[in-house]
């Protein structure tokens, strides 16, 4: 079934409910524990917020929401991140949400993500995951469900990735050596993001 933004952004709150213990108790071995707590309150506020959009609400208008939220509402380094992600994404389905559009708002938020934060794939950042999901959508699968199977892999495959590296960047770069197997919770949360759309 090809998703709509809403089904997306609804898969999306219940996949980062489910997943907070484990978002929580890896920010707590690298950085300062709150990033699970900030993710599902992002994610609360975003299916409140929907709740009150019409049933024919244009997808643009759907994923504008999630960007006010975590823009406005969301604390530490999370919120202006994955607000800059979902504003290039709500800003690319003008004319609604679509393989191409996908592509192309993953990839604005990305060199966004990098004009703010500066890090690169290795820094061991949510970069690690939403920059081979932006090289996977590069190929531009014909179909919603295929690009977003297509940029989970890549991201998930990212954030596995990230256990393996000191950090360079963010907070977990506070903790040098400590944050050495562990995986770096905002790539797992990009992760979950793509595969919502599946």
């Amino acid at each position: 079934m090809t998703p709509t933004a809403t089904t997306w952004l609804r898969a999306f709150a219940t996949a980062v409910l489910t997943a907070e213990p484990d978002l929580t108790a890896l920010d707590q071995a690298t950085g300062d524990g709150d990033f699970g707590a900030n993710m599902a309150g992002a994610v609360r506020m975003i299916q409140s917020n929907l709740d009150t959009l019409p049933p024919d609400a244009a997808d643009r208008d759907v994923i504008a929401v999630a960007a006010r939220v975590f823009l406005d509402e969301v604390g530490g380094t999370s919120g202006p991140l994955f607000g800059l992600l979902f504003q290039e994404l709500a800003a690319a389905a003008a004319d609604g949400l679509t393989p191409d559009a996908l592509a192309t708002g993953a990839a604005k938020g990305l060199a966004a993500i990098q004009r703010v934060g500066e890090a690169e794939v290795g820094d061991k950042t949510l970069v690690d995951a939403l920059s081979p999901a932006v090289d996977a959508l590069r190929t531009r699968p014909d179909d919603l469900p295929s690009a977003f199977a297509a940029a989970a892999s890549a991201a998930e495959s990212g954030a596995e990735s990230t256990a393996g590296t000191r950090a360079r960047r963010g907070r977990a770069s506070y903790v040098g050596d400590h944050a050495i197997g562990v995986t770096d919770p905002g790539a797992v949360a990009v992760g979950l993001l793509f595969r919502a759309g599946t």
